[in-house]
Formats: structure tokens, sequence, C-alpha cells
């Protein structure tokens, strides 16, 4: 087996795309933000997402304008409307 078909077989396989817009609460704050990367760093950690926010939120006096969050925390926007 070559390089090209271990990392075919074996290569984390990402839930999100780049742009995909996406909600959910980062501790407990709610939020709407596009995703920036959908990655696997380690087998330890597990899969993540860098969402980039619409509006910015504050935690610990700490702006935050980007954030990194576990795919459990997100869900996919499909319709933004009122109703």
């Amino acid at each position: 087996m070559n390089q090209a078909e271990y990392f075919q077989n074996n290569r984390y396989i990402a839930k999100y795309n780049i742009g995909d817009r996406v909600f959910g609460k980062y501790n407990d704050i709610p939020f709407i933000g596009s995703v920036g990367n959908d990655t696997q760093l380690n087998e330890i950690e597990g899969p993540r997402i860098s969402i980039h926010l619409d509006l910015p939120i504050v935690i610990d006096k700490q702006i935050k304008n980007v954030i990194i969050v576990k795919h459990k925390d997100v869900k996919l926007l499909k319709d933004f409307s009122n109703e």
C-alpha cells in the first residue's frame, strides 16, 4: 500500500465544508457563523470545527470572533427566518 492509498482509507472525512452556515451554543451563549475548517488534529482530541462568528461574543472580558467547537455543539443552518 502506498501513501495515497493509506490516507484515502484512513484519513478524517469532514462533515462540514468551508463556508457552511451553522449555529449552536458556546459556553451557553448562542451563536451563528460560518465554518472555517473541519479537521481532526489527533485521535485523542477528535474532530473539531473552527467557526467564524457573525457577531462577536465576550467571554471573561475577551472578545471572540472565531471559536473552536466539537461537532455535538453545532448544527447546520438550513433556513434563517423568524417564523
